[in-house]
């Protein structure tokens, strides 16, 4: 028996040639069973709600109890019964088979359920033994349930591991229809995903397009609630004006909160996705704060419960139109349910302690002894009491709705299994054509015939399962009508069901009660025109029926002309043209228009105005104090080449050509000057020069410097004997052709640039909606990156090479100048690149003139400073002796 594999119920050992498993516990569940050749298990809530136990783990923990005994729920269990004492009185379905079962309680409680399902599939026996070929027939070769989405999600996650069939009798989460996840699951009630669209329909037929939304805090309303808000905006048709969530408990704040919500909306129809548990203590809120005038419509569990027929919720809920299961007549029931009588010989076990606890129930009496875990009270029970003449629905069999489905999904098992026994050794489906049987029958094979049954009841409805293991879906729509002694009473008014032709919705609106004073349906929807400066604005996931009027976007405005706008009116003419294509009614309302191009919309949002311009302009403080520094900058230069030139008979001068650090002082004082082509409204001709203009300037400066640095190098090898060689391959001509050549490739590189894809002015919006920005778009970004490459390759070189000389004698120490300039330079523009990226705007030209501006005086003071200060504060030490080190004054 391969369930066995489900470890944390079963143990293995082996003991001499056979395999011996042990439970590893038992659970005191309650249920139902009766031998059979082929057993069925079933998962019924014959409990309202569960207690359970401290688990403090100090001593063994206690087996949970159930209270509240629910007649409908066991009429559903003794429905499984019924279904199956036929089938085994059919002499045509499964001859030569006795089917029996195992029922088994819920109480409403996944935790409980989930244990029946392992226990049904497991076994009951403590220790039982196999031989080694582990044939046999399973405990329960199917199981019919569970009642709850919830609980059937867990048990068929496990179940399906192993291909054990699941059949719903009122599971109806559509996500259950997901054939990867529940392989083994079918159903005989429709999806969440069906109800949903026969309410739609519902809601479509009267022309309710604003409606609230209540859902039970479970699987069942929060997947019938995702599936209703998709397939509500799909329908196009709706607005939902909230969507509330009923607490699990009797949260008294959160409960009155809805019912505010409810009260204040101007919606007037409600939409129910909940279970009978979840609107006890809602109904109570809604009764206390005298909430009427409401059309509400519920799903098939709410439209199913008891608490709906009550006298005292008429005022509030008379008039409800309600999505219920198909009924169905079954024929006998009755007369099976009053022959039901206690068992005197296990009153005292759980395994069939359902029908006992139900007599106390209905009779208010005891057994002797009561069985554990049951409230006991009353005179003691004789089993001989008559349910003719007690006062419970269980006997009222005039509206089979669940118990129509049990009875489908055991039939559905029934005929599964009798297309398997009836199949022809050698023509079998299974490998090498084999067939099932009894003898080895595996709960998988059953899937194989369970997914092709095709039957019809006595009743008249078609049986099968498409691809997904969910039914022929049909839906009886309820009303509840109020009758004249003030009894409550559920009336049929139509249908909804899938045809070939599609969904059809049959209702008799004549036979419908509306709550209402005017006998009609209520009106519920949801439209207010818009002031000027507002738009209709469809919310998201629901039809244009309903919107609210919110501000217009930037950029767009409205006003009493509705869809013209003065400034843009032949949009609007193209907008109204096409848009009554589709939506023919809007042309009466109003539509946020967008402004042209340059303008922008009001604070007001009621006409445009001019957009902002924005540019790096000398105007503004920015633009002046860069400005300002880099007229210093220049002057600075102009006076340290004026003092170069006063001086340039002076040794510190003239030491290691004086004419390249004339250049330098030039290329800086265009450095400096370069930045200004970037401040100011871009034109075509600065776009084009700016860039240019900077890179040529810093490359002109740079490879002096870098010659200047090899020079130096030069001269300190030079000076080493034998050396005076190299001085020959750095001459004044050679200098300046190196610094020529150089220069030469930064200016063909930007002539390149220029040519190919010049810079040119460009007016960005995606900063700022609401302003202009004014920019260089740089055209080609590889050429703007090979011109910064460029530059780069230049004053690293210059840093390695005044790096290896920054050690020399002082006589050549020029050099570690040379290196903290060029450190300084590397610095600044390592750091642009990322703070030029980040930057929006003018303030990636404020970046990129700063960068300019700190790696000029980052050179001019590091490599002009110390001589200025020699030259004008030291002129002691402006001697040709200092310079060489012979003879330094303090």
């Amino acid at each position: 028996m391969y369930f066995t594999l489900l470890y944390f119920y079963l143990s293995f050992a082996v003991s001499s040639p056979l395999y011996s498993c042990q439970l590893q516990g038992q659970f005191h569940l309650n249920g139902m069973h009766k031998a059979g050749d082929v057993v069925l298990g079933g998962l019924f809530q014959a409990h309202l709600f569960s207690l359970f136990p401290d688990l403090s783990f100090t001593s063994e923990p206690q087996q949970p109890s159930c209270h509240g005994f629910d007649v409908l729920g066991f009429r559903w269990a003794q429905s499984m019964a019924f279904a199956i004492d036929e089938i085994n009185r059919n002499s045509y379905l499964l001859p030569n088979v006795t089917l029996g079962y195992s029922l088994y309680d819920n109480c409403a409680n996944l935790g409980i359920g989930f244990s029946a399902a392992l226990y049904l599939v497991s076994g009951q026996e403590e220790q039982f033994i196999l031989d080694k070929t582990c044939i046999g027939t399973p405990p329960v070769l199917a199981i019919v349930g569970d009642s709850s989405s919830t609980s059937s999600i867990a048990i068929s996650s496990v179940l399906g591991l192993y291909r054990v069939p699941m059949v719903s009798y009122f599971a109806t989460c559509s996500c259950l229809s997901n054939r990867q996840k529940f392989p083994s699951f079918f159903r005989t009630i429709p999806s969440d995903a069906f109800q949903v669209r026969a309410m739609i329909h519902i809601l479509n037929r009267f022309g309710w397009t604003w409606a609230g939304l209540l859902i039970s805090d479970d699987d069942y309303g929060l997947h019938a609630a995702r599936s209703f808000q998709t397939d509500f905006i799909q329908s196009g048709e709706g607005c939902l004006a909230y969507i509330e969530v009923l607490p699990r408990d009797s949260d008294q704040a959160e409960l009155r909160r809805i019912v505010d919500v409810m009260k204040e909306s101007t919606a007037r129809v409600v939409i129910v996705f909940s279970s009978q548990s979840y609107m006890i203590n809602f109904m109570e809120e809604v009764v206390r704060q005298n909430v009427t005038g409401l059309q509400w419509m519920t799903s098939e569990s709410w439209t199913a419960a008891t608490m709906l027929l009550n006298p005292h919720l008429m005022p509030y809920l008379a008039g409800t139109l309600g999505i219920a299961i198909r009924r169905g007549e079954i024929p006998g029931l009755r007369k099976f349910l009053q022959q039901i009588r206690p068992d005197h010989h296990n009153n005292s076990s759980y395994e069939n302690s359902m029908v006992n606890q139900f007599w106390e129930y209905t009779f208010q009496c005891r057994f002797a002894p009561p069985p554990a875990g049951v409230d006991a009270g009353g005179a003691l029970c004789t089993g001989q009491e008559d349910l003719e003449n007690s006062e419970t629905e269980f006997l009222d069999i005039s509206n089979l709705r669940p118990e129509y489905n049990v009875y489908k999904a055991v039939y559905a098992l029934a005929y599964a299994l009798d297309d398997m026994l009836q199949c022809e050794p050698g023509r079998g489906p299974f490998s090498g054509h084999s067939c099932g049987n009894l003898k080895g029958l595996e709960p998988w094979q059953l899937l194989y015939y369970l997914e092709k049954v095709n039957f019809t009841t006595s009743f008249g409805d078609q049986v099968s399962f498409d691809e997904d293991g969910d039914p022929l879906p049909i839906y009886d729509i309820m009303n509840l009508l109020p009758l004249p002694d003030g009894r409550p009473r559920l009336q049929n008014v139509g249908e909804v069901k899938r045809t070939a032709k599609g969904e059809e919705l049959t209702i008799d609106e004549d036979k419908i009660f509306w709550n209402f004073e005017s006998k009609k349906p209520p009106r519920s929807v949801c439209s207010e025109s818009c002031p000027p400066g507002t738009r209709m604005a469809r919310k998201k996931g629901e039809p244009v029926c309903c919107f609210d009027c919110i501000p217009c976007s930037e950029g767009k405005i409205s006003n009493e002309t509705g869809w013209y706008s003065v400034l843009n009116e032949a949009v609007c003419r193209y907008m109204i043209n096409m848009y009554l294509k589709t939506v023919p009614f809007f042309i009466d309302s109003m539509e946020c228009s967008s402004c042209p191009e340059d303008f922008w919309s009001s604070p007001q949002r009621d006409h445009c105005i001019p957009k902002k311009t924005e540019f790096l302009s000398y105007n503004e403080p920015l633009g002046i104090c860069l400005t300002v520094i880099s007229l210093l900058g220049t002057c600075i230069c102009a006076v340290v080449l004026s003092i170069f030139i006063h001086h340039r008979g002076t040794p510190i001068v003239r030491a290691n050509n004086s004419e390249l650090s004339f250049q330098i002082l030039l290329s800086l004082k265009l450095c400096f000057l370069c930045s200004l082509l970037f401040i100011g409204r871009p034109r075509r001709w600065t776009c084009q020069l700016r860039h240019a203009a900077f890179g040529i300037s810093f490359v002109l400066c740079i490879s002096c410097i870098l010659v200047k640095t090899m020079v130096v190098l030069a001269v300190f090898k030079a000076s080493k004997p034998g050396g005076g060689a190299s001085l020959k391959w750095f001459g004044v001509l050679q200098q300046r052709g190196t610094v020529m050549v150089l220069t030469s490739i930064q200016a063909a590189i930007c002539i390149a640039w220029l040519v190919s894809a010049s810079p040119s002015p460009h007016k960005n919006t995606q900063y700022h909606n609401d302003k202009i920005v004014y920019e260089c778009a740089v055209g080609s970004t590889i050429g703007f990156a090979v011109l910064l490459g460029y530059i780069g390759l230049l004053a690293i070189l210059s840093f390695l090479i005044a790096f290896i000389a920054r050690n020399l004698p002082d006589s050549f120490n020029e050099a570690k100048f040379i290196t903290f300039s060029m450190l300084i330079f590397c610095a600044v523009w390592v750091a642009f690149i990322p703070a030029y990226i980040s930057s929006p705007g003018k303030y990636a030209d404020a970046v990129e003139v700063f960068a300019i501006l700190a790696s000029s005086f980052g050179l001019l003071v590091a490599l002009f400073g110390p001589k200025c200060y020699i030259i004008l504060l030291r002129p002691e030490r402006n001697t040709k002796k200092a310079i060489m080190g012979r003879g330094t004054e303090s």
